[in-house]
């Protein structure tokens, strides 16, 4: 799950970074809607949090902007007004949502949440590879009916896997979907995390489902 988060504020930004990436997002962060249009028209992302006033290029005018080229991802508007008018014309400039500020990041996540499965309604709630189960609602994780208990970031790693069954993910896919464009692919980080996934949805099951595909990348395998 990937976030955009466009916001000037540096103190609220950060805090909005912390707060998604503790949910196990991969999240990135920029500071005016010039360069949060280029992103969000380059770059594929789950949902993008969008403060309304912005240096430059205000928030309205930069999800327009966005709809006019097609972009369809969904937009969650951050504003200090709260009143009716204001809504109005973020909801018709495109937005999907809105949060007035302040705001509980436990309502923040909950709506980003809300609008990634607004945008996806084909896909299941629950994802499954034979008896692996993952309930990104309750973000409870079970195989063969045991719980496992796993980090943000390997929940958001195996949700990935279980995203695009039996394809061959690389690192840098992994590192798209998972982490930021502030990370280093040079690093042996993904290696790491993906072992330690092994360890807790593998080492204690059969079949084993999560593969090493030498030179391309991982690929979880459905049984059968």
């Amino acid at each position: 799950m990937r976030v955009l988060i466009v916001e000037d504020e540096p103190k609220l930004a950060a805090l909005l970074r912390r707060a998604c990436e503790e949910e196990g997002m991969a999240v990135d962060v920029v500071g005016d809607g010039a360069d949060g249009l280029w992103e969000a028209t380059e770059t594929p992302y789950d949902v993008i949090v969008l403060d309304v006033m912005l240096p430059g290029m205000d928030g309205l005018t930069v999800c327009r902007e966005l709809r006019k080229k097609k972009v369809q991802t969904p937009i969650l508007m951050l504003t200090a007004r709260d009143d009716i008018d204001a809504k109005v014309q973020g909801l018709d400039a495109g937005a999907d949502d809105y949060l007035t500020k302040p705001f509980a990041f436990a309502e923040l996540l909950a709506r980003i949440r809300a609008l990634i499965r607004r945008n996806r309604p084909a896909i299941s709630t629950v994802l499954q590879a034979g008896d692996l189960v993952l309930d990104p609602i309750t973000r409870r994780v079970t195989r063969a009916g045991k719980e496992i208990a796993l980090t943000a970031k390997e929940f958001a790693l195996l949700e990935c896997f279980l995203a695009h069954p039996n394809q061959v993910l690389s690192r840098t896919v992994l590192s798209e979907k998972v982490w930021d464009m502030s990370f280093d692919t040079f690093t042996n980080v993904i290696d790491v995390y993906v072992n330690y996934l092994r360890n807790k949805i593998d080492r204690d099951f059969e079949p084993k489902l999560l593969h090493t595909v030498r030179g391309a990348g991982y690929v979880l395998r459905t049984p059968g």
